[in-house]
């Protein structure tokens, strides 16, 4: 019998998976939980969150337990509201230890976002196992500071010795959703799935889970520009910008409008052309959906992380950028012209398509399971 055979035979374990804030953490964490139930079923798994953040949503619907956390990040924007930042961290590791004294973990995995931080640093306190998985190819100050006692540390790219003790860093790339690794579903299905004409192209905008002022506005702003060069939109808008731009878009049958699109192997599909963010998570399924895309990197990221993670693909001809301060007067023309150049498209679909990476869920699944199984 085999090492990963004999992955699922083992003794069943309790694992709590920490982080969250946006879908770049959220989707992988969860694509991680899959590929460890899928091989260790019996295993146990508890994910823990910030409250009021949109995991406390998204993991119960993909059939988890979620425990939510008082706690929030440091807030580059306004400096008096981290006054009470240290207070919330305290709180935040009294809630771990209750929580930790009712669950009684195995191993903590974290992906990201406010939670990990208070979740790993306690689990390092108690001597129980920890992994981190590193998204981005600058990493954040959080897993530079929990790397150290770590047991492993999973990262998206090469060349992260500058931020990780190089013994604990196994490369494995982005965990992504089955649904968009397999990407099952047909042209038709997906250009009929949002009610759209398939003999013209479409252009998807997927601003980020949260949504993108920049990207919205310069759609918003640019509107008609869609329908006098025969493109249809579906637009991603986020919560806060959906009904300005279920306004704006009354009366355009060559536009989709919706605040957070699940079913984005549909969304992936039906697009000739996308205009994206660029999270380490919106990269790693791009890639593997091997499309055209635009990119408008957050300037406000830490350490500018997004305009760093489009670069490598620009730097590659494989995607084109266009910066946030620019988006209002680029991005609309940057798409139409993109549109009427088919040769121009192939070249970046064939690029991008270079740098996909697969499975990385269960590399790391198997990975924490095997470590597990041997201690």
């Amino acid at each position: 019998m085999t090492k990963e055979n004999n992955i699922s035979t083992q003794v069943a374990r309790q694992i709590i998976i920490a982080g969250g804030g946006t879908g770049g953490h959220i989707f992988p964490a969860i694509a991680i939980a899959n590929a460890i139930k899928a091989e260790a079923p019996a295993t146990d798994i508890l994910f823990v969150g910030a409250k009021g953040k949109m995991e406390m949503e998204k993991v119960p619907q993909a059939g988890y337990e979620i425990e939510g956390l008082d706690i929030a990040g440091f807030n580059r924007s306004s400096l008096i509201k981290n006054i009470f930042l240290p207070f919330k961290l305290l709180k935040s590791f009294f809630q771990v230890r209750s929580i930790f004294n009712r669950f009684t973990p195995d191993a903590a995995i974290g992906v990201g976002g406010y939670s990990s931080f208070p979740v790993l640093k306690y689990a390092q306190n108690k001597g129980i196992p920890t992994f981190i998985h590193e998204s981005n190819s600058f990493a954040g100050k959080s897993n530079m500071m929990l790397a150290k006692n770590a047991t492993r540390v999973f990262t998206a790219t090469e060349g992260m010795e500058k931020f990780f003790p190089a013994q604990k860093i196994q490369v494995t790339g982005n965990p992504v959703r089955q649904v968009i690794e397999r990407m099952e579903v047909s042209k038709q299905e997906a250009v009929h799935f949002f009610k759209l004409d398939p003999l013209k192209k479409i252009v998807l905008s997927i601003g980020g889970s949260l949504g993108a002022q920049s990207i919205n506005e310069a759609i918003a702003n640019n509107i008609e520009d869609f329908e006098k060069n025969n493109l249809q939109l579906i637009w991603q808008t986020g919560k806060s910008f959906k009904e300005k731009a279920i306004a704006i878009a009354t009366g355009h049958k060559n536009i989709y409008v919706s605040d957070f699109i699940m079913q984005m192997e549909y969304a992936y599909t039906a697009a000739d052309i996308v205009i994206s963010r660029s999270g380490a998570m919106a990269i790693a399924e791009l890639c593997l959906a091997k499309k055209p895309v635009v990119f408008v990197p957050y300037p406000f990221a830490a350490e500018d992380h997004q305009t760093a993670n489009a670069k490598t693909l620009v730097d590659k001809n494989a995607a084109l950028l266009v910066t946030n301060k620019d988006a209002l007067e680029k991005l609309v023309p940057t798409i139409i012209s993109l549109s009427n150049d088919d040769t121009k498209q192939q070249a970046m679909k064939e690029k991008i398509g270079e740098e996909a990476k697969r499975h990385a869920d269960i590399e790391i699944a198997k990975t924490v399971l095997t470590i597990l199984n041997k201690n």
